[in-house]
């Protein structure tokens, strides 16, 4: 299986000015634990995940003044479609996150999961 199998191309992809409150709304509607933050004026892409957001709270931030910029990650690592799952899975495991930006010729084609890419083993081994 390839990172497309499990992949979701509904990806939520928000600006850098976003308050905190604004994301999880957003990520909470969308039933997703991260955002994309685009930055057009150059900075690129980021990622905002439902851990971003909890630890600024339990730092006692307010996340009406707090805001995307300010709190997500800005070295990704990026997924190709075509990469088999257990690479991804790797990837993660050794980045220490759940979330991959996929991207496609430089484009965000959609976001994967560690529950996606166990779902997706889960659906393998069951139809085997």
């Amino acid at each position: 299986m390839r990172v497309s199998d499990g992949m979701s191309a509904l990806v939520l992809v928000i600006g850098p000015g976003h308050t905190l409150r604004q994301a999880a709304r957003l990520m909470a509607a969308r039933g997703c634990g991260a955002a994309v933050v685009l930055d057009a004026d150059g900075a690129g892409y980021g990622i905002l995940t439902e851990r971003d957001v909890l630890l600024a709270l339990a730092a006692g931030k307010d996340p009406d003044v707090e805001i995307a910029a300010d709190h997500l990650t800005r070295d990704l690592v990026f997924a190709d479609p075509e990469w088999p799952l257990d690479v991804a899975a790797d990837a993660m495991l050794r980045g220490g996150f759940r979330h991959l930006v996929v991207t496609d010729g430089g484009a965000v084609a959609g976001i994967l999961s560690m529950r996606d890419v166990v779902r997706c083993w889960n659906r393998q081994r069951v139809s085997a």
